[in-house]
């Protein structure tokens, strides 16, 4: 039976091709907004399927490994086929059928649709079809205008500057959100794009890339945009219950706490592994890590000798040569407590999350764990992290952290993106999970005092640096 809004559409467009190319060219302004912004979630050498695709210029500026565009309009798809049709695969007809889905292939690690979803008869059922052609990590892309605009964009209408669109139901975020939760999608990021629609030298660029990014200003942008992913159920039992972990322990002048950690070190799943990097240590570091390799044979103890300097090299080498499934680290100096550990193999294991981060601000600390000034500063940067990635970050400078490997290994392949710029280790991770569009949570633990030397972290120093990086990844996650 056919659908007779989805007929209506077909109608629409196809009637009404050539004047909806002359209008897209007219407002190209528009158009390429939008496509710097969809191409900063999707990392290039995506498999991506894009429902809606029209002439398939958006698609093309994914730079997918491969690309499938889907549409209802015949001739949209013959004008795509013409001018991207040698590298994107085009197919004619309902983007969310079963029938026309199995045709497209999949599975696709992106799945894309702009101005959508107020088409669709059934937006609940449609999204229920997208599982066909996904997997664990996909991700669904959902962008539409924002109901603020539906006045403007009539008058629009009514003044022939736009043409008239077929009957569409004018959906807000938080009802889509709904419906992808009873599909089985969670949404992981919520996104504003697109204050100023139309071009002016000078100032469209400023309000869109940087004034329209604060706080209150975005909830005057034109497009809200949506990012899911399948929940965990749907894939139960396609990864180990048990999975083997490396834990990494970056170590400078830490002799004294050596013996006590490997001490409290806890039982972890066969395979697993406790990687102890030492890097330029004043003190003994080296000298007791490999006595207490020695005293406990029984415990899977590593050594790797940092060759470079600094946290973040030491945290790279450590994962280049993890051999687990999971992949955490854990500090040397017991602020986290190391018999936490399985709890944050147990989040990733139980779906909750993609990248679980410690947060030490939720329940009260130990002694001295940390100082006044620091704490002022974690609240601070755990504010601007939670806006520059688009998901709750309390606490941005815990040390512990903990993901799958083969997550890792698709941060470190698309490490250029940010370049190689941390010196911790930490933020490459957290930047990196943000690209990906991973599902990243909180795992509260308590923080305890420091029990030997003193920390390497210089608050004054290390603060300042920390705000160079938070501008530049504002400029790569934000201001786009």
């Amino acid at each position: 039976m056919t659908d007779p809004l989805l007929e209506e559409v077909r109608r629409f467009y196809d009637d009404n091709h050539d004047g909806l190319e002359r209008a897209r060219r007219a407002r190209r302004y528009y158009y390429r907004c939008l496509q710097r912004v969809v191409a900063a979630r999707i990392p290039p050498g995506s498999r991506v399927l894009e429902i809606g695709c029209g002439n398939g210029d958006l698609l093309a500026g994914l730079r997918a490994s491969r690309g499938v565009g889907i549409d209802v309009s015949g001739k949209a798809i013959a004008a795509a086929r013409a001018t991207h049709g040698g590298a994107l695969h085009f197919l004619e007809g309902d983007g969310v059928n079963p029938r026309v889905l199995a045709q497209a292939g999949g599975p696709f690690d992106a799945i894309v649709m702009v101005n959508v979803a107020t088409h669709l008869t059934d937006v609940q059922a449609a999204m229920e079809a997208l599982h066909a052609v996904c997997h664990a990590r996909t991700r669904i892309f959902i962008y539409s205008y924002s109901r603020l605009w539906q006045p403007v964009l009539r008058l629009a209408e009514l003044l022939r500057l736009k043409y008239e669109q077929p009957a569409q139901s004018w959906l807000p975020p938080e009802e889509v959100v709904h419906m992808l939760a009873l599909a089985d999608f969670e949404v992981i990021r919520h996104d504003r794009d697109i204050v100023m629609p139309v071009a002016l030298p000078l100032v469209s660029d400023l309000l869109n890339k940087y004034v329209g990014r604060l706080p209150l200003v975005d909830q005057l942008a034109l497009m809200y945009g949506l990012t899911a992913r399948p929940m965990p159920q749907r894939f139960a039992g396609t990864r180990s219950s048990h999975p083997s972990t490396s834990v990494i322990i970056p170590c400078r002048n830490e002799e004294g706490h050596i013996e006590p950690l490997v001490a409290r070190l806890p039982s972890l799943p066969p395979n697993s592994e406790f990687l102890f990097v030492e890097g330029n240590s004043k003190d003994d570091t080296e000298g007791a890590i490999k006595r207490a390799i020695a005293a406990h044979p029984d415990k899977p103890l590593r050594f790797l000798k940092q060759p470079g300097r600094g946290k973040g090299d030491a945290v790279r080498l450590g994962f280049r040569e993890a051999r687990g499934e999971v992949v955490l680290i854990l500090d040397s100096d017991m602020g986290v407590a190391p018999e936490d550990v399985p709890k944050f193999v147990e989040a990733l294991v139980r779906g909750k999350a993609e990248f679980v981060n410690g947060s030490r601000l939720v329940y009260p600390m130990e002694g001295k764990a940390m100082r006044f000034l620091n704490l002022l500063a974690n609240k601070f940067f755990a504010l601007l992290f939670g806006w520059l990635l688009g998901q709750q970050v309390r606490d941005t400078l815990c040390g512990t952290k903990a993901l799958y490997r083969e997550d890792y290994e698709r941060i470190a392949a698309n490490r250029s993106y940010f370049g190689d710029f941390d010196p911790f280790g930490d933020f490459d991770l957290l930047f990196g999970a943000a690209r990906l569009n991973l599902r990243i949570v909180d795992l509260a633990i308590r923080y305890h005092e420091r029990r030997y030397g003193e920390t390497n972290i210089s608050r004054f120093r290390h603060g300042l640096l920390l705000l160079r990086m938070s501008a530049f990844a504002a400029r790569k996650l934000k201001f786009l």
